[in-house]
C-alpha cells in the first residue's frame, strides 16, 4: 500500500524522504507543495526531478477527498459533501461574511457524531469513525479549490465532537497555523467542544494556542443534561471548574456558544443564571438561533432573540448574535444531517 503524504507534518515528511535516501530539503518542497499550493500529484511539482517523481509514485501518494455534492445558498454560503468511501460522508461549509473580508470554512472532525444533543440534527447520524488529519486538512484544500478563494478563518464546528478526535484535530490545526502553509493566526482557528473534560485539560496542559469554544446551551446544572447527553458524563459543575482553570492558567477568554430554543432556555430565570455565570468567567457569549423546526422545537423570532440578548446585557461581557447563513441548503449550525 502506498504511503499517503497528505496529513504528515514537516518532521514526518523529513523522516520519509530520508528513508528514500533523499536530502531533507525535499521534505520542505513536498510540505509546501501539498499544503501551500494544494498539489494532488507529484507531477505538479516543478522543482522535483523526473527520477524522484518516479520514485515517489512507486511508494507514495497525495490523497484527495471526492466531492459528492456542492450546494450554493442565496446568501453566498456553500456546502460541500465529500465521500470517504464505504458509505461514509462528511460535509464542510464555506461562509463568506457580508463585507467579504472574513471567509470562514467550517470543517468536520468525525463521520457522524458520538453525541446526540437534542437540538442538533447532525447528532442523529450514525457514528462511523474519526477523521484522519489528512481528511480534515483536505476539506480546506478542497473548499478553497472549489471556491477559488483563500479562507481567513477555520472553525472545527462541523460534524462530530472535535475533542473525541483530539490528536488528529490538533495536528490539523497546527498545519493550518504553520507559517509556510496557510499561516493562519491561532485566533483565526477555533475548536469547539461540548465539554470533553479530559481533552480540555490536555489542551490546557499543552498550552495549545487556538481559540476555544464551549457549547454551553443551558447554564442550569439540573437542566443542561436534558438537551446535552454529554452532561451526564461530565456534569456542568465539573465542566465549569475546568473552564475557570482554562481562563486562569492560559490567561485567555473562552466563548460560550448558546443555541437559543424558545420555551427551553430563553426565559428570564435562565438568562439570570447565564448572567451570573458570565460574570464569574472571562468569556464572551455567542448566541445562535435554533435553525430549523426540530425535536418538537421551533426557531426563535427576531423579537425573542432581541429580548433574550437584552436580558444578558447585565453580564457585562461581549455578546454576539451569530446569524444563520446557509439555511436554505441545510448548511447552518446543527443542520448538516438534513437534506439540502
Amino acid at each position: 500500500m502506498k504511503i499517503n503524504l497528505k496529513g504528515m507534518d514537516q518532521e514526518e515528511l523529513r523522516k520519509f524522504v530520508e528513508s528514500l535516501g533523499e536530502p531533507k530539503y525535499r521534505a520542505d518542497q513536498l510540505f509546501l507543495g501539498i499544503y501551500r499550493d494544494g498539489y494532488s500529484s507529484f507531477e505538479e511539482f516543478s522543482n522535483l526531478s523526473g527520477q524522484l517523481k518516479s520514485k515517489l509514485n512507486e511508494c507514495a501518494e497525495i490523497r484527495s477527498l471526492k466531492l459528492n455534492k456542492h450546494l450554493v445558498s442565496k446568501d453566498g454560503t456553500q456546502k460541500m459533501t465529500f465521500s470517504l468511501g464505504e458509505d461514509r460522508e462528511i460535509e464542510s461549509v464555506w461562509i463568506p461574511s457580508g463585507d467579504e473580508e472574513r471567509k470562514t470554512i467550517c470543517i468536520s472532525s468525525q463521520v457522524g457524531c458520538t453525541l446526540s444533543c437534542a437540538f442538533c440534527a447532525t447528532g442523529t447520524l450514525e457514528f462511523k469513525g474519526n477523521l484522519k488529519a489528512w481528511e480534515i486538512v483536505d476539506q480546506v484544500i478542497s473548499v478553497e479549490r472549489i471556491t477559488g478563494e483563500k479562507c481567513t478563518n477555520i472553525v472545527f464546528m462541523g460534524m462530530g465532537e472535535p475533542f473525541h478526535n483530539y490528536n488528529q484535530v490538533i495536528k490539523a490545526a497546527h498545519l493550518f497555523h504553520h507559517p509556510s502553509t496557510w499561516n493562519l493566526g491561532a485566533k483565526r482557528i477555533t475548536i469547539s467542544t461540548s465539554g470533553v473534560i479530559p481533552s480540555i485539560l490536555r489542551f490546557i496542559e499543552e498550552n495549545q494556542p487556538f481559540n476555544f469554544a464551549l457549547s454551553l446551551n443551558d447554564p442550569r446544572k439540573d437542566r443542561r443534561h436534558e438537551i446535552m447527553n454529554i452532561d451526564k458524563r461530565f456534569p456542568l459543575d465539573e465542566l465549569l471548574g475546568t473552564v475557570r482553570h482554562f481562563t486562569k492558567t492560559l490567561k485567555r477568554k473562552i466563548t460560550f456558544e448558546y443555541i437559543m430554543i424558545p420555551d427551553v432556555n430563553m426565559d428570564k430565570n435562565t438568562a439570570a443564571t447565564l448572567v451570573k455565570l458570565a460574570r464569574s468567567v472571562n468569556c464572551k457569549i455567542n448566541l445562535i438561533p435554533l435553525n430549523t423546526e426540530f425535536n418538537g422545537w421551533r426557531p426563535p423570532t427576531e423579537k425573542e432573540i432581541d429580548q433574550f440578548k437584552s436580558l444578558l446585557k447585565p453580564a457585562g461581557v461581549p455578546i454576539m448574535n451569530r446569524k444563520s447563513p446557509g439555511k436554505d441548503i441545510s448548511g447552518a449550525c446543527g443542520m448538516l444531517a438534513l437534506k439540502g
